[in-house]
């Protein structure tokens, strides 16, 4: 064997080589399902007519028509039969056989295990299968695409496949959400996932820079052009040019330099301060902001022409209060980070996930990263959680064993040692189905309110879990 081939044998992957086998020896004729089946059943159809005319002659004349003739029609409906039946057997084989071995791994044997009973017929297996899987596979393209952003719940994943959509594109992008959601991370993913992720990104906030001062931020200034100005200087759109800009918290851009953003944004061009030549521009534009921006338009806050040229492609980020499933790993990331090594029980975990998080996802770090500060014994418990978040999240009222903490503090880190992460997550999703369940006298529909979730949803993980709401009905808590 040649250098050339063995190296590209060794460059060959183990996909390429399954692939290579697969086709191994496949004619270069492929006849789709689409025809085939078709014709199959129309060529069955018509043997069947023609056979079944024969049968009807002899019916019609009260003779008894001949054995040849019944062996047809027996023999037409016998193979009808077992075309159907190999056909079906074709198409779901290589699926029952996925299904199967995809069950045996340890991602898939549990939560598909314990989703499904023996009543289960396999159609609603493949779809329950099928779900989870699209879901799994929505999370891993999630945490590949996204590293930088923690966040796989449904809400979040919706708004990753927006940013892939527009990200390959030079289109404007308007950011909108709530302080503390994450906006400015939004924008380096979308920066970081277009073509221009090899030219400057630049980055401004509007809030921070003094009203006098953001004119000669954005545009540059000449020297001389004021007070102060030395020596000439490159705004930010020049500095970004070939690149992407992102102007953060532009709600709060004053109306005069609203108009000349408007200009640079059609025409392209920019002129600093104390300057009368036009400079050409390039740039990908950002904004963010976490004001209603219709409703300023409508008090005259807002220039309206601005709002439309910036309004071409809206990005709603949700408050962490719509994507409770994040606080989990949130809670674990910032925990990694945190200055002194803790880790957190299921009933603490279980108060801020019950939290609304009006700061959203700033507000948890700086909680957390407080909460991790003050914790004794290298776990924390609802009693290291700030008192007004604990009577916020409406459980301060239940009974977590304080006064057993101190005596049992050795054990129970032991036991969470011993815990694995989805584990804790799993105690602590069935305690909060248990609460709401109680809490709502076994009613499934309100339940499922308290909880901010679908009442199908929450129909699964009480299958997932196996509980009785019957036998909550009882038990409402005053």
């Amino acid at each position: 064997m040649s250098n050339n081939e063995g190296q590209s044998s060794d460059q060959l992957g183990a996909p390429d080589q399954g692939i290579k086998y697969l086709l191994a020896g496949r004619s270069r004729y492929n006849l789709s399902l689409y025809f085939l089946i078709p014709v199959i059943f129309t060529g069955l159809s018509v043997l069947s007519v023609v056979v079944a005319f024969q049968y009807s002659k002899y019916t019609v004349k009260g003779v008894k028509a001949p054995l040849e003739v019944t062996a047809w029609l027996i023999l037409v409906i016998m193979l009808t039969f077992l075309c159907g039946f190999l056909i079906t057997w074709l198409i779901l084989r290589p699926m029952k056989k996925f299904v199967e071995e995809t069950k045996k791994l340890p991602v898939f044997s549990e939560i598909l295990g314990k989703r499904q009973s023996p009543k289960v017929d396999e159609l609603d297996s493949f779809n329950l299968f099928a779900r989870e899987v699209t879901n799994l596979l929505g999370k891993v393209e999630a945490k590949e695409l996204f590293p930088e952003i923690i966040g796989q719940s449904t809400a979040m994943r919706g708004l990753f496949r927006q940013i892939v959509k527009v990200a390959s594109t030079d289109a404007t992008v308007l950011i909108m959400g709530e302080s503390g959601t994450g906006k400015e991370l939004i924008a380096t993913s979308i920066y970081n996932l277009s073509l221009r992720k090899d030219k400057p990104f630049v980055k401004l906030s509007c809030v921070a820079i003094p009203e006098g001062l953001l004119e000669s931020e954005l545009f540059g200034h000449e020297k001389g052009s004021f007070t102060g100005a030395t020596s000439q200087k490159k705004g930010k759109f020049e500095l970004a040019n070939g690149g992407t800009i992102l102007l953060d918290e532009i709600g709060d851009m004053p109306l005069e330099t609203q108009a000349k953003l408007l200009r640079v944004l059609q025409e392209k061009e920019i002129e600093r301060v104390g300057g009368s030549r036009s400079i050409k521009v390039d740039v990908r534009f950002i904004a963010a902001s976490n004001k209603n921006l219709p409703k300023m338009v409508e008090a005259s806050e807002f220039r309206e022409d601005l709002y439309y040229r910036i309004n071409v492609f809206v990005l709603v980020l949700p408050p962490l209060s719509e994507r409770r499933e994040d606080i989990p790993l949130l809670v674990s990331h910032f925990l990694e980070t945190a200055p002194k090594a803790v880790r957190i029980s299921s009933n603490a975990l279980q108060v801020l996930m019950n939290y609304s998080w009006p700061g959203n996802v700033r507000e948890l770090r700086n909680t957390v990263e407080r909460i991790a500060l003050m914790a004794e014994g290298g776990i924390i418990e609802p009693a290291d959680i700030p008192s007004d978040i604990l009577t916020s999240s409406g459980m301060d009222g239940i009974d977590y064993g304080r006064n057993k903490r101190v005596q049992g503090e050795s054990r129970g880190a032991e036991k969470i040692e011993k815990m694995s992460i989805d584990d804790q997550l799993k105690d602590i999703e069935k305690k909060m189905i248990l609460e709401a369940l109680i809490s709502s006298g076994g009613i499934q529909a309100r339940a499922a309110e308290l909880l901010g979730i679908k009442e199908r949803s929450l129909w699964h993980r009480i299958k997932k879990y196996d509980i009785d709401p019957g036998s909550l009905k009882d038990r409402k808590t005053s």
